[in-house]
């Protein structure tokens, strides 16, 4: 009987350390993470330095522009003599578990325009102050899409 109340106690003792020692993960990422972002984004102007379309390298249809995420989520394509609008916005969709991939950047142009291969929500693999990788997996034939933005 004494075994059994020793036993039953150092099982209870486990249990409420490991529960203890567990980190609780929110279901969406800090706001300030996305806060962040949209600020680093904000600031300054950036260039496409890959846009790999189901493994094909189609970098060189945007290499001539220079991209402007402005505040009111007008994003701007701009080459000196073509200027396209389209919208941005950072949205977190919460399926993940408190990482980076919550957070989509949803990008959309003129479905007419020549940018409209980037309307898509993009998820962040990485960003940093000068560089941010995006990754798109199509839900229809599987295909991975990349895209990065790198500050000019």
């Amino acid at each position: 009987m004494k075994t059994q109340k020793t036993i039953g106690l150092i099982l209870g003792l486990i249990i409420a350390l490991s529960l203890l020692s567990c980190s609780k993960e929110n279901d969406s990422p800090p706001e300030q993470v996305q806060t962040q972002i949209e600020e680093i984004l904000k600031s300054g102007t950036w260039k496409i330095t890959r846009f790999e379309d189901s493994g094909k390298d189609e970098t060189g249809h945007f290499s001539a522009y220079d991209f402007t995420f402005r505040s009111s989520n007008i994003l701007t394509a701009d080459n000196g003599m073509n200027q396209l609008d389209g919208n941005w916005s950072i949205m977190d969709d919460s399926s993940a578990d408190n990482n980076l991939d919550d957070l989509d950047l949803i990008v959309h142009f003129s479905e007419s325009s020549a940018f409209e291969e980037l309307n898509e929500d993009w998820n962040f693999i990485s960003y940093s102050e000068s560089l941010v990788e995006l990754i798109h997996v199509s839900g229809g034939n599987g295909g991975t899409d990349y895209l990065n933005f790198e500050r000019k």
